[in-house]
């Protein structure tokens, strides 16, 4: 056999685990995770390489209906990794509702390419419902192969994996063989960031912010980064800040802490807040950020 190498794909609805499933099957953190939706805004890819074969594991975000040109361009994310794939994941769970956004049910049921509809968070079930789960969705995607799994227990992954390598068409890397993700640093440090404000703040406000790396530089002993949070009203500053900078000096030491784990250095970390009135309807800032339109 040659070298085998391929875009493996994960779909799915929000909070399902496909960021989990993700960061097990690389091995590496590369994407945040919460327990709130949207947490996924882009196409994140991981690369795992072996002797004969390359794994390019694309995240997306969750499957949802746009209510403004932010949640649009997620979608796309969507809908490019449904057509660019050589293998899709697509990820569901046991609680979910099978008439959940059952248009992408059909788009996958139609693709050329194979399937594999993973059933997670099975340590949350028992085994008679897991059964049910996994009948359901062969009735529902009858080209599919149906695996019961759990991301956070790493229960099914090397099976997943093995099944993948099988499925990976013959090809030569699409990337250098040392390399984990076709992303940079300064994405990593403002996905670190955006995490914190998912994990600390309520309702609206982590949604409503974007993170700018302003200034990265690597110094022989230590990174120094300033990032500005970009909120879309003026109220959201004050929350952000919080009373005396308190609520933001919380989010600065644990994205500080984080980032030092993931790059290996001390890190100096400033952070800004400023307003960008409705930032999420507006197109030219929704670029300037790394979001794609037509």
């Amino acid at each position: 056999m040659g070298h085998k190498s391929g875009f493996v794909n994960i779909i799915g609805n929000p909070n399902v685990g496909k960021s989990t499933l993700m960061n097990a099957m690389v091995g590496e953190k590369l994407s945040i995770i919460t327990s709130k939706m949207q947490t996924t805004r882009h196409r994140i890819k991981g690369i795992v390489n072996g002797e004969d074969f390359q794994i390019i594991y694309s995240d997306t975000p969750g499957i949802l209906k746009p209510n403004y040109k932010l949640q649009e361009s997620m979608m796309k994310f969507v809908s490019t990794a449904l057509v660019d794939a050589d293998i899709i994941l697509y990820v569901t769970d046991v609680v979910e509702d099978f008439e959940k956004n059952k248009e992408y049910i059909e788009k996958i049921s139609e693709t050329d390419v194979p399937v594999l509809v993973l059933v997670n968070k099975i340590d949350l079930s028992n085994q008679e419902q897991v059964v049910e789960k996994m009948e359901r969705w062969r009735e529902l995607l009858p080209k599919a192969e149906v695996i019961p799994m759990s991301a956070t227990e790493n229960f099914n992954t090397d099976v997943i994996f093995d099944r993948i390598l099988q499925l990976l068409p013959e090809g030569p890397p699409f990337f250098p063989k040392d390399e984990l993700t076709d992303r940079n640093e300064r994405f990593f440090t403002q996905e670190i960031i955006r995490e914190k404000i998912l994990l600390n703040y309520q309702k609206e406000v982590p949604y409503s912010v974007e993170i700018e790396v302003e200034s990265f530089k690597d110094e022989d002993k230590i990174l120094r980064i300033d990032a500005v949070i970009y909120v879309a009203r003026d109220s959201q500053k004050g929350i952000i800040i919080g009373h005396q900078g308190k609520a933001l000096k919380k989010v600065g030491t644990e994205a500080r802490k984080d980032m030092e784990e993931f790059f290996g250095k001390k890190v100096f970390l400033q952070l800004y807040v400023k307003v960008a009135k409705e930032w999420r309807d507006k197109e030219n800032m929704l670029r300037n950020f790394g979001y794609e339109f037509q």
